[in-house]
């Protein structure tokens, strides 16, 4: 794959593609993304739960800084 394709899909080594035949001669090249059920846990969990309440309040107080 050339260096100004891999870098416009943002490629890395490893990364798998899904080729797209379309109508006429084209063909579609897209990298193949994980489902999102998948990056489950990998992020922890904080260590204590917030309320909707105390995010309000935290997306009020950003809000007002700027």
């Amino acid at each position: 794959m050339p260096k100004a394709v891999r870098d416009k899909l943002n490629l890395h080594a490893g990364d798998k593609l899904e080729f797209i035949i379309e109508d006429g001669d084209g063909v579609r090249v897209v990298p193949v993304t994980a489902p999102l059920a998948k990056l489950k846990g990998i992020v922890p969990a904080p260590p204590k739960a917030v309320t909707l309440d105390e995010m309000d309040a935290a997306v009020r107080r950003a809000a007002s800084r700027q």
